[in-house]
């Protein structure tokens, strides 16, 4: 899962940059000496300015060049870092609580009901690290584009209210949790790759949503030949200045041994990835005076099915 970038260039980089060092200053020199007999001869005063002026101005270019390759190592580094604390609290957490319920129930007799409980939150903890390793596996195989052959024609609101309703099932909701509003429509792709996007953003907007989630899918088929797919939550909403953070590779707002929060950076990075795959694009905004979430996904729309 670890990205790892050939250190060749930035080595060459370095390597240019001490030649152009060295050939500088003994341009300088060179100049200086030249300096002396422009009285006379300006020749080659003018072509020693010249040849430096280039030499200057290609060291300033390998400099810039340079620090950016540093800023991208250190920003790989800080996500690198954020994975590996996300994914270790991730895994720490449910199976400290498998521990304590496998020895409680080993240690002590306990009645029918308090036994389900245990068995619950460890089937909860289960599912928790199931997810985890689907996020793991998923994102390690984006990068390979499907066959032409396993995409097929899909009806967007059947895939969404199945989506919907697993979410409510996950997180023990109500059906009419999750308001929808679904319009009839198609699109081209797989069933797996669109069940994921939209389980994501349902996930993280149930995940994020107030006290008493509020959240909305609606499905509007335009007479543009595009689909668009509306999410929204009730929940503290996303500052502007990070809103295109968030689709990046093991990127979670905050740190990571600080949140309450379950996840590995992954889910949005996963969703951007499959909508870009399929021509589609996914934008997020604010709700306006309303706290909360938007975020709208773009898709080719298909013709409809008789």
């Amino acid at each position: 899962m670890v990205v790892r970038r050939s250190l060749s260039w930035p080595i060459f980089l370095g390597v240019v940059m001490i030649v152009l060092v060295v050939a500088l200053i003994i341009g300088w020199v060179i100049f200086t000496a030249l300096a002396a007999q422009a009285a006379t001869n300006r020749g080659p005063y003018w072509a020693g300015l010249i040849v430096g002026t280039v030499f200057l101005a290609l060291l300033l270019v390998g400099v810039v060049m340079y620090l950016i390759l540093s800023v991208k190592s250190i920003r790989l580094t800080q996500r690198q870092s954020n994975f590996i604390d996300s994914v270790t609290h991730e895994l720490k957490s449910p199976i400290a609580s498998l521990k304590l319920c496998l020895q409680t129930l080993g240690r002590h007799n306990l009645p029918p009901e308090q036994q389900a409980d245990f068995r619950r939150i460890m089937l909860e903890d289960l599912d928790r690290l199931h997810n985890l390793i689907d996020h793991l596996l998923d994102a390690a195989r984006i990068d390979q584009k499907p066959p032409e052959s396993e995409t097929e024609d899909v009806e967007l609101a059947a895939l969404l209210t199945r989506c919907a309703e697993a979410t409510c099932q996950r997180y023990r909701l109500p059906a009419e949790a999750i308001r929808r509003h679904l319009e009839p429509a198609w699109v081209r792709g797989r069933p797996i790759d669109l069940e994921m996007v939209f389980r994501n953003l349902l996930d993280n907007a149930v995940k994020y949503a107030g006290q008493s989630p509020e959240v909305a899918v609606d499905l509007l088929a335009g007479g543009n030949g595009r689909v668009r797919v509306r999410i929204s939550d009730n929940g503290p909403g996303i500052p502007a200045a990070l809103r295109r953070k968030i689709f990046g590779r093991f990127v979670r707002l905050g740190s990571e041994l600080e949140r309450s929060k379950p996840g590995t950076g992954l889910g949005l990075y996963l969703v951007r990835t499959l909508v870009k795959r399929m021509h589609g694009r996914i934008t997020v905004r604010g709700r306006g005076s309303q706290p909360g979430t938007v975020f709208e996904v773009e898709l080719p729309a298909e013709r409809k099915k008789d």
